[in-house]
Protein backbone atom coordinates (compact mmCIF):
# COMPACT_ATOMS: atom_id res chain seq x y z
CA UNK A 1 0.00 0.00 0.00
CA UNK A 2 1.31 3.40 -0.65
CA UNK A 3 2.27 5.89 2.06
CA UNK A 4 -0.99 8.39 1.87
CA UNK A 5 -0.08 11.77 0.83
CA UNK A 6 -1.03 14.90 1.28
CA UNK A 7 -1.21 16.52 -2.85
CA UNK A 8 -0.91 20.95 -2.86
CA UNK A 9 -1.92 21.83 -6.27
CA UNK A 10 -1.58 25.78 -6.30
CA UNK A 11 -0.09 28.26 -8.92
CA UNK A 12 1.02 30.80 -5.81
CA UNK A 13 5.08 29.24 -4.77
CA UNK A 14 4.45 30.85 -1.23
CA UNK A 15 1.34 29.14 -0.42
CA UNK A 16 2.65 25.81 -1.99
CA UNK A 17 5.77 26.17 0.90
CA UNK A 18 4.10 27.29 3.64
CA UNK A 19 1.25 24.51 3.39
CA UNK A 20 4.17 21.72 2.42
CA UNK A 21 6.07 22.86 5.37
CA UNK A 22 2.94 23.17 8.03
CA UNK A 23 2.19 19.40 6.78
CA UNK A 24 5.24 17.75 7.21
CA UNK A 25 6.04 19.69 10.55
CA UNK A 26 2.91 17.34 11.34
CA UNK A 27 4.13 14.38 10.38
CA UNK A 28 2.25 14.43 6.63
CA UNK A 29 4.49 13.43 3.66
CA UNK A 30 3.35 16.16 0.60
CA UNK A 31 3.76 16.14 -2.83
CA UNK A 32 3.46 20.23 -4.65
CA UNK A 33 2.55 21.38 -7.69
CA UNK A 34 2.11 24.46 -9.58
CA UNK A 35 -0.89 23.94 -11.53
CA UNK A 36 -3.63 20.93 -12.71
CA UNK A 37 -1.57 19.84 -15.16
CA UNK A 38 1.29 19.09 -13.71
CA UNK A 39 -0.20 16.96 -10.73
CA UNK A 40 -2.32 14.91 -13.80
CA UNK A 41 1.07 13.92 -16.02
CA UNK A 42 2.06 12.90 -11.93
CA UNK A 43 -0.88 11.02 -11.23
CA UNK A 44 -1.40 7.95 -10.62
CA UNK A 45 -4.61 5.70 -9.82
CA UNK A 46 -2.72 3.44 -7.00
CA UNK A 47 -1.94 7.28 -5.16
CA UNK A 48 -3.41 7.63 -1.39
CA UNK A 49 -3.89 10.51 0.45
CA UNK A 50 -5.72 13.73 -0.12
CA UNK A 51 -5.82 16.99 -2.37
CA UNK A 52 -5.30 20.68 -1.69
CA UNK A 53 -6.75 22.69 -4.52
CA UNK A 54 -6.33 25.90 -5.11
CA UNK A 55 -9.73 27.12 -7.18
CA UNK A 56 -8.04 29.99 -9.59
CA UNK A 57 -5.03 28.68 -11.62
CA UNK A 58 -3.76 29.43 -15.06
CA UNK A 59 -4.35 26.97 -17.41
CA UNK A 60 -6.83 24.05 -15.47
CA UNK A 61 -8.71 25.15 -12.79
CA UNK A 62 -9.44 23.57 -9.37
CA UNK A 63 -13.11 22.73 -10.39
CA UNK A 64 -12.03 21.91 -13.86
CA UNK A 65 -9.11 19.25 -12.41
CA UNK A 66 -12.04 17.75 -9.79
CA UNK A 67 -14.17 17.13 -12.80
CA UNK A 68 -11.33 15.60 -14.58
CA UNK A 69 -10.49 13.16 -11.34
CA UNK A 70 -13.86 12.35 -10.93
CA UNK A 71 -13.91 11.07 -14.55
CA UNK A 72 -11.20 9.10 -14.29
CA UNK A 73 -13.35 7.75 -11.30
CA UNK A 74 -10.85 8.35 -8.54
CA UNK A 75 -11.60 9.09 -5.56
CA UNK A 76 -8.61 11.04 -3.78
CA UNK A 77 -10.96 13.23 -1.37
CA UNK A 78 -10.43 17.20 -2.12
CA UNK A 79 -9.97 19.89 0.41
CA UNK A 80 -10.44 23.19 -1.75
CA UNK A 81 -8.11 26.29 -0.37
CA UNK A 82 -9.16 29.65 -2.24
CA UNK A 83 -9.00 33.44 -1.63
CA UNK A 84 -11.86 34.11 -4.46
CA UNK A 85 -14.55 31.53 -2.85
CA UNK A 86 -18.24 32.21 -2.48
CA UNK A 87 -21.00 30.36 -1.84
CA UNK A 88 -22.53 29.51 -4.99
CA UNK A 89 -19.16 27.52 -5.78
CA UNK A 90 -18.92 26.70 -2.37
CA UNK A 91 -22.51 24.55 -2.40
CA UNK A 92 -21.02 23.06 -6.12
CA UNK A 93 -17.54 22.03 -4.71
CA UNK A 94 -19.52 19.92 -1.96
CA UNK A 95 -21.99 18.83 -4.07
CA UNK A 96 -19.27 17.41 -6.37
CA UNK A 97 -17.79 15.30 -3.26
CA UNK A 98 -14.94 18.03 -1.95
CA UNK A 99 -14.45 17.54 1.79
CA UNK A 100 -14.55 20.97 2.62
CA UNK A 101 -14.02 24.43 0.95
CA UNK A 102 -11.48 26.53 2.87
CA UNK A 103 -10.87 30.23 2.39
CA UNK A 104 -7.62 31.85 2.65
CA UNK A 105 -5.69 32.55 5.16
CA UNK A 106 -6.51 29.31 6.65
CA UNK A 107 -6.98 28.53 10.12
CA UNK A 108 -4.53 25.98 10.71
CA UNK A 109 -6.24 23.96 13.02
CA UNK A 110 -8.99 23.67 11.19
CA UNK A 111 -6.89 23.10 7.98
CA UNK A 112 -5.36 19.76 9.64
CA UNK A 113 -8.17 18.73 10.95
CA UNK A 114 -10.20 18.61 7.50
CA UNK A 115 -6.72 16.54 6.37
CA UNK A 116 -6.51 13.74 9.16
CA UNK A 117 -10.50 13.46 8.01
CA UNK A 118 -9.72 13.30 4.41
CA UNK A 119 -6.62 10.90 4.85
CA UNK A 120 -8.75 8.70 7.22
CA UNK A 121 -11.77 8.82 4.54
CA UNK A 122 -9.99 7.56 1.58
CA UNK A 123 -7.73 5.00 3.87
CA UNK A 124 -11.83 3.58 5.08
CA UNK A 125 -12.29 4.03 1.36
CA UNK A 126 -9.04 2.06 -0.01
CA UNK A 127 -10.24 -0.61 2.76
CA UNK A 128 -13.67 -1.19 1.65
CA UNK A 129 -12.32 -1.36 -2.40
CA UNK A 130 -9.87 -4.55 -1.18
CA UNK A 131 -12.24 -6.05 0.20
CA UNK A 132 -14.87 -5.69 -2.80
CA UNK A 133 -11.85 -6.65 -5.15
CA UNK A 134 -11.09 -9.87 -3.17
CA UNK A 135 -14.70 -10.87 -2.89
CA UNK A 136 -14.65 -9.95 -6.87
CA UNK A 137 -11.63 -12.18 -6.98
CA UNK A 138 -14.18 -15.06 -5.02
CA UNK A 139 -16.73 -14.85 -7.28
CA UNK A 140 -14.57 -15.30 -10.36
CA UNK A 141 -13.39 -18.89 -9.21
CA UNK A 142 -17.06 -20.65 -8.53
CA UNK A 143 -17.42 -23.22 -10.85
CA UNK A 144 -19.73 -22.65 -14.02
CA UNK A 145 -22.39 -24.72 -12.25
CA UNK A 146 -22.14 -22.11 -9.46
CA UNK A 147 -21.72 -19.05 -11.06
CA UNK A 148 -25.03 -20.07 -12.97
CA UNK A 149 -26.96 -20.69 -9.91
CA UNK A 150 -25.23 -17.62 -8.70
CA UNK A 151 -26.77 -15.89 -11.56
CA UNK A 152 -30.13 -17.06 -11.60
CA UNK A 153 -30.71 -16.31 -7.32
CA UNK A 154 -29.75 -12.42 -8.10
CA UNK A 155 -32.32 -12.69 -11.27
CA UNK A 156 -34.76 -13.63 -7.98
CA UNK A 157 -35.65 -16.81 -8.88
CA UNK A 158 -36.42 -19.94 -6.11
CA UNK A 159 -34.78 -22.72 -6.18
CA UNK A 160 -37.18 -24.98 -8.09
CA UNK A 161 -37.33 -23.13 -10.67
CA UNK A 162 -33.27 -22.73 -10.36
CA UNK A 163 -33.79 -26.61 -10.58
CA UNK A 164 -36.05 -26.55 -13.59
CA UNK A 165 -34.14 -24.14 -15.90
CA UNK A 166 -30.31 -25.97 -14.93
CA UNK A 167 -31.53 -29.65 -14.78
CA UNK A 168 -30.94 -30.11 -11.64
CA UNK A 169 -32.44 -31.57 -8.30
CA UNK A 170 -33.90 -28.89 -5.39
CA UNK A 171 -31.17 -30.66 -3.08
CA UNK A 172 -28.50 -29.77 -5.80
CA UNK A 173 -29.22 -26.38 -6.12
CA UNK A 174 -29.19 -25.77 -2.47
CA UNK A 175 -26.06 -27.13 -2.17
CA UNK A 176 -24.74 -24.92 -4.78
CA UNK A 177 -26.12 -21.85 -3.39
CA UNK A 178 -24.74 -22.66 0.19
CA UNK A 179 -21.15 -22.91 -1.48
CA UNK A 180 -21.95 -19.65 -3.82
CA UNK A 181 -22.60 -17.37 -0.47
CA UNK A 182 -19.82 -19.22 1.24
CA UNK A 183 -17.27 -18.24 -1.54
CA UNK A 184 -18.43 -14.68 -1.85
CA UNK A 185 -18.60 -13.84 1.74
CA UNK A 186 -22.18 -12.61 1.69
CA UNK A 187 -25.01 -13.88 4.13
CA UNK A 188 -27.77 -13.34 1.70
CA UNK A 189 -28.78 -12.60 -1.99
CA UNK A 190 -29.46 -8.94 -1.12
CA UNK A 191 -25.80 -8.86 -0.69
CA UNK A 192 -25.02 -11.09 -3.49
CA UNK A 193 -26.82 -8.81 -5.97
CA UNK A 194 -25.05 -6.26 -4.69
CA UNK A 195 -21.58 -7.73 -5.12
CA UNK A 196 -22.53 -8.90 -8.57
CA UNK A 197 -23.66 -5.64 -9.16
CA UNK A 198 -20.41 -4.06 -7.96
CA UNK A 199 -18.44 -6.92 -9.78
CA UNK A 200 -19.80 -5.43 -13.20
CA UNK A 201 -21.20 -9.28 -13.71
CA UNK A 202 -23.97 -10.00 -15.97
CA UNK A 203 -27.24 -11.18 -14.81
CA UNK A 204 -30.60 -12.16 -16.70
CA UNK A 205 -33.26 -10.22 -16.47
Amino acid sequence: MNTPTVFIVDDDEAVRDSLAMLCEATGFSVQTYPDAESFLADFHPEHEGCIILDVRMSGMNGPQLHAELKRRDNHLPIIYLTAHGDIPMTVRAMKDGAVDFLTKPVVVDELLERIQDALKRHCDWSVRQEKRNQRCQWLGRLTPREKAVMKLIVAGKHNKEIGRQLGISYRTVELHRSRVLDKSGVTSPLELAQLVLDCGIDTPT
